[in-house]
């Protein structure tokens, strides 16, 4: 097949999507959103053992908008939103790209329990009947979604509990293996109560500080979000960050400065939630793709 028409075959997803991305931009505008932008390429992100960024010169292109819009955020901007491109150096696979679309939102004065409303609402709005049909499945969107902790997920799918699993460093590999594939089935899943260590950026939860104030939505065993409480103590962030880079570094990963300027006015940032979602694998659900590749014009294999 030539590329040209391998092109044309992408077009009426290409279609879906701008209308995908309308809706969304109509969505939050109705809800008082300010949608803002802010820059790709940044001194530093915020250091994620897991998460390698992209180098552009003396500085990173950013793996995320969220310091900048936290920052907006500590100025007074109320409710934000941002659809930017974002980078993560060596991610490829049938779900992922080094370069892809998030959709990030925030509000001020809130908590994550606000987003997995938010998260209900959006995806009622672009699926109006509440019927998701992906890849020989119907997903029943009417909210509730399924609420369900990490604990209650391992207890239902993997062989060992949360507990064993940390215990005997098998997280990881029973998390991916067993426990994602059977989440969101039937019904979108929001999973939540992570453990602190596993949420950098997120407020512990009061009446349990081992746990953070963070979820993730599932929907037919695909990962579509994060989402947290955000934390607005700079002292304790600086800490999270400096123990998230030695760990980096004691893996023989690059190191990066701290973002200064975001923990600087971290201090001025009010109670706050936050939360990325995936716009290319939202547009392969809506649009029953098996593959990112099918979703976006190009992948970087193509230039």
């Amino acid at each position: 097949m030539s590329f040209s028409c391998a092109l044309e075959q992408k077009r009426s997803r290409l279609q879906a999507r701008a209308r995908i991305f309308n809706e969304i931009r109509a969505f939050f505008t109705c809800r008082d959103f300010l949608e803002v932008e802010t820059p790709h390429r940044i001194p530093s992100n915020a250091p994620e053992l897991h998460i390698d960024a992209q180098p552009s010169g003396e500085q990173v292109l950013h793996t995320s908008p969220e310091l900048c819009m936290k920052r907006l955020l500590a100025a007074g901007y109320p409710r934000l939103f941002q659809i930017c491109h974002c980078w993560r150096s060596a991610e490829r696979g049938a779900r992922h790209l080094p370069e892809f679309t998030l959709l990030e939102w925030y509000r001020a004065h809130s908590d994550y329990h606000s987003l997995m409303d938010d998260c209900e609402r959006l995806l009622t709005r672009l699926i109006p009947d509440t019927q998701l049909h992906y890849q020989g499945q119907t997903i029943d969107l009417t909210p509730p979604f399924e609420r369900l902790t990490l604990a209650e997920a391992f207890a239902r799918y993997a062989p060992l509990s949360l507990e064993q699993a940390l215990a005997t460093d098998q997280f990881e590999e029973l998390y991916s293996d067993q426990v994602e594939p059977d989440l969101g089935r039937g019904k979108p899943t929001i999973l939540y109560g992570f453990p602190a260590s596993m949420a950098a950026l997120a407020r512990c939860c009061p009446i349990n500080p081992h746990q953070a104030e963070r979820f993730e939505l599932y929907i037919a065993g695909l990962e579509l979000a994060n989402a947290f409480s955000e934390l607005t103590d700079a002292a304790e962030q600086r800490q999270r960050f400096e123990a998230e880079e030695a760990l980096r570094r004691a893996q023989g990963k690059p190191g990066y400065p701290l973002p200064e300027a975001f923990l600087r006015d971290l201090a001025h940032m009010p109670p706050a939630a936050g939360i990325a979602l995936g716009l290319d694998r939202l547009v392969m659900l809506l649009t029953d793709a098996t593959t990112i590749d099918q979703v976006v014009a190009f992948t970087p294999e193509d230039l």
